[in-house]
C-alpha cells in the first residue's frame, strides 16, 4: 500500500515537474532577453537606462508567459516534448507576450523604454525558448541511442526512413542502430536525419556497411517496386550482410516502428505491387450483398474471405469441409473464433443434398468456387478424387448456385488448365467448361479465373523449401531448367474478386502473372540461408508435371478489353449430360476419361 502511494506521488511530481521546468527556463529567457535588447538598443550605454522601466517590463513578460502559456496549452502537456506542434505553440504563446509587451510599452503612462524592445526581445524569445528545447530533445536522444544495438545501413531516405529511423534511435532496446543512410535522391545527397547522414547511393552499399563496420541492411522504402528490392537484396547478399524490410504502407496502421522489421521474404523478391482496380465496380456486386465462399478454409478461400469483408457485404458465409480452416478464418477476420456464426458452415461439396440445403438456405447473391483439390502428384495417383471433388463437386455447387438464383458465380481455376497434361490439369478444365454451359442455363454472370501459383499458399514450392530449410536440407528441385509463375495469394484474390465484376459471363479470366521464375534460382536463394549452403538435389519431373506452365491453351488469345492484368478467353462449353455418359461408358481409365473431355470439342462430344 505505502509503495502504491508513494508510486502515485512519484507520478503526480513528475506530471507537474517537466512543465514546471519549461516554465522557468522560459521565465529566464524573457529576464535576459528585456535587459539585453534594451542595453543593445542603447548602444551599451548605461547611463541612458531606466532600470526601474525595464525591471517591471521584464516582471510582466515572466508573469504573461506563464500565463498565456497555461492558455495556450503550452504548459499542460497538450504535445510531445520538442515537437513540431509544441514549438508551433511555443511561438503562438511569445508572440503573445510580445504583443503584449508593445502594448504595454505604448500605454500613455508606460515607463520610458524605447518601443521597438518589445519585438527586438519577441524575437530574442523565440530563438531562446526554441533553442532550449531543441537541444535537450537532443540531448535526451543522444542519451538514449541504443548504443550496444547492431549497425545497420537504412536505404532510403524519405518519410519511413525517418520514421523508423527516430523509432531506433530513441528506443533503449532496439536490436539496430542505423549509422548511414543510402539514397539514389540527388537531392538528399549529404542530408541527415537525426544525425545519421546520407552517405551515398544504393550502388554504394558494400563500400558503406564496411566502412561503418554495419552488420545488416534495412529496406526503409515500403512503396519500393519489386526490382529495387530484388536489386538490394543482391548487393546485400553480394555483401554478406542480412537484409530486413518494412511492411508495405497499405500493412501500415501507423508510422513504421522497431516492432514492423522483418527479414525479407521471397513474396517481397517474387512478388509485385498490388494492381489497381476499380474499388466502385466491386463494391456494386459485393456491398450490402450475401456472398458465399467455397474452400473457406484453404489459402485462396481464406484470403478471399478477408477481402470480401473489407466491402461490408451483408452476409458473408464461409464454407468449409475443414473445421481447423474454418476456426482459422474466423479467427483472421474476426479476431475471434467461436464458430457458433451461423454464417460458418461447415459442408462437403460432394454432398449434393447439403449444398442444395446450404444455398437454398443461405440465398448468396455470390458465389466464389474455390473449394478443390489440388496437389497434382496426389491426384496423378488417384484421379477418381479428382473427378468426385473437382468435376462433381464444382457441378454440385453450380447447380446449387443455379437453384438459388445466384447472379455472380466465379469459379476458381488454375494455368495447369490450359492444355492439360494432368489429372489436376483436365479435372479443372472441365471445370471451366461446365461453368461455361451453366452461363448458358443461368440467369446470372457464370465465370472462371485462371492464374498459377500463389506465394504462401499450402504445399506451395515456397513453403516446401522453407520447410526443407527448417530441416537442414537437402532442397529438392524437379529440373534444373523448371519455371512457374507466381502471385501473392492478395494480388491474385484482389483481380480475382475485380475479375467477378467485369467477366462476360461463360469466360474464363486469366490474370497475367508477369515473367515466369527459374525455381532453381529461387532454391539458390533458400540455400544460402545456411552456413553452409544447403545442397539442392535435383529429382527429376514428376508424372503429369509440364516444365513450364502456360496461361494460355491452343486457340485462346490474349486479349484485355478491361483491365492491363486480365485477359478475357471464351471457352466451349461442355454439358454434364456428356460427361456422365462418358462416365458411364467406361470407356476409358479416369486419367483419360478426364483429359478427354477436357481437350475435346464441343462437336466431337456430341457426336
Amino acid at each position: 500500500m505505502v509503495s502504491n502511494i508513494a508510486a502515485a506521488d512519484n507520478l503526480a511530481f513528475r506530471r507537474w515537474a517537466r512543465p514546471a521546468y519549461q516554465y522557468v527556463v522560459d521565465a529566464l529567457i524573457w529576464a535576459v532577453a528585456v535587459p539585453l535588447t534594451t542595453l543593445l538598443r542603447y548602444d551599451l550605454d548605461l547611463a541612458g537606462i531606466t532600470w526601474s522601466g525595464v525591471f517591471w517590463l521584464a516582471l510582466i513578460a515572466v508573469v504573461a508567459q506563464g500565463v498565456v502559456g497555461l492558455l495556450f496549452g503550452l504548459y499542460r502537456r497538450r504535445w510531445r516534448y520538442g515537437s513540431f506542434d509544441e514549438l508551433i505553440g511555443l511561438a503562438a504563446t511569445v508572440t503573445g507576450v510580445g504583443l503584449l509587451l508593445t502594448a504595454v510599452v505604448f500605454a500613455p503612462a508606460a515607463p520610458t523604454i524605447p518601443r521597438s524592445v518589445p519585438l527586438l526581445s519577441l524575437g530574442l524569445a523565440v530563438t531562446g525558448t526554441i533553442s532550449a528545447r531543441s537541444f535537450r530533445r537532443l540531448f535526451l536522444a543522444r542519451r538514449h541511442h541504443p548504443h550496444e544495438a547492431d549497425p545497420v545501413v537504412v536505404v532510403g531516405a524519405g518519410n519511413a526512413a525517418g520514421e523508423i529511423v527516430r523509432s531506433l534511435l530513441n528506443t533503449m532496446d532496439a536490436p539496430y542502430r542505423p549509422v548511414a543512410l543510402l539514397d539514389d535522391d540527388p537531392l538528399k545527397a549529404n542530408m541527415r536525419i537525426q544525425g545519421v547522414k546520407v552517405q551515398g547511393v544504393i550502388e554504394d552499399l558494400a563500400g558503406v556497411a564496411r566502412r561503418n563496420g554495419a552488420v545488416a541492411v534495412l529496406m526503409a522504402i515500403p512503396t519500393a517496386e519489386r526490382d529495387l528490392v530484388r536489386l538490394v537484396e543482391q548487393l546485400s547478399r553480394e555483401a554478406g550482410l542480412p537484409m530486413f524490410v518494412l511492411p508495405e504502407v497499405r500493412d501500415l496502421f501507423t508510422a513504421p516502428a522497431v516492432a514492423d522489421i522483418r527479414p525479407v521474404t521471397e513474396a517481397d523478391l517474387l512478388g509485385r505491387e498490388l494492381a489497381e482496380i476499380d474499388t466502385a465496380a466491386v463494391a456494386h456486386y459485393i456491398t450490402d450483398r450475401r456472398v458465399l465462399v467455397t474452400g473457406a478454409g484453404g489459402s485462396i478461400g481464406s484470403e478471399l474471405c478477408r477481402q470480401l469483408a473489407r466491402f461490408e457485404p451483408e452476409a458473408l458465409i464461409m464454407l468449409d469441409r475443414d473445421e481447423s480452416g474454418l476456426h482459422g478464418t474466423q479467427l483472421s477476420i474476426e479476431g475471434r473464433a467461436l464458430l457458433n456464426s451461423p454464417n460458418l458452415v461447415l459442408a462437403d461439396i460432394r454432398d449434393e443434398a447439403r449444398l442444395q440445403e446450404v444455398f437454398l438456405k443461405h440465398r448468396p447473391h455470390v458465389v466464389f468456387h474455390a473449394a478443390a483439390l489440388k496437389h497434382l502428384p496426389l491426384l496423378e495417383g488417384a484421379p477418381d478424387e479428382a473427378w468426385k471433388t473437382n468435376v462433381l463437386g464444382t457441378q454440385y455447387v453450380l447447380a446449387a448456385a443455379q437453384a438459388a438464383g445466384v447472379d455472380h458465380f466465379v469459379n476458381i481455376s488454375t494455368d495447369k488448365a490450359a492444355d492439360p497434361v494432368s489429372v489436376l490439369g483436365s479435372s479443372k478444365r472441365i471445370t471451366e467448361r461446365i461453368t461455361s454451359h451453366m452461363a448458358d442455363q443461368a440467369s446470372g454472370a457464370y465465370v472462371s479465373v485462371r492464374f498459377g501459383n500463389v506465394l504462401g499458399s499450402r504445399g506451395s514450392v515456397l513453403t516446401i523449401f522453407r520447410e526443407q530449410v527448417e530441416q537442414g536440407g537437402p532442397l529438392t528441385v524437379t529440373h534444373e531448367d523448371v519455371t512457374r509463375f507466381f502471385m501473392t495469394v492478395q494480388e491474385a484474390v484482389r483481380l480475382t474478386i475485380y475479375a467477378g465484376a467485369i467477366g462476360e459471363s461463360g469466360d474464363v479470366m486469366v490474370l497475367d502473372m508477369g515473367e515466369p521464375v527459374k525455381i532453381m534460382d529461387v532454391a539458390k536463394r533458400f540455400s544460402r540461408q545456411r552456413t553452409p549452403n544447403l545442397e539442392i538435389v535435383v529429382t527429376g519431373l514428376r508424372e503429369g508435371e509440364k516444365m513450364h506452365e502456360d496461361l494460355f491453351g491452343e486457340g485462346e488469345f490474349d486479349v484485355r478489353p478491361v483491365h492491363p492484368l486480365i485477359s478475357h478467353v471464351p471457352v466451349p462449353p461442355l454439358t454434364m449430360e456428356t460427361v456422365l455418359a462418358a462416365y458411364g461408358r467406361g470407356e476409358l481409365p479416369m486419367n483419360l476419361l478426364l483429359n478427354s473431355l477436357a481437350v475435346g470439342s464441343q462437336r466431337r462430344e456430341v457426336a
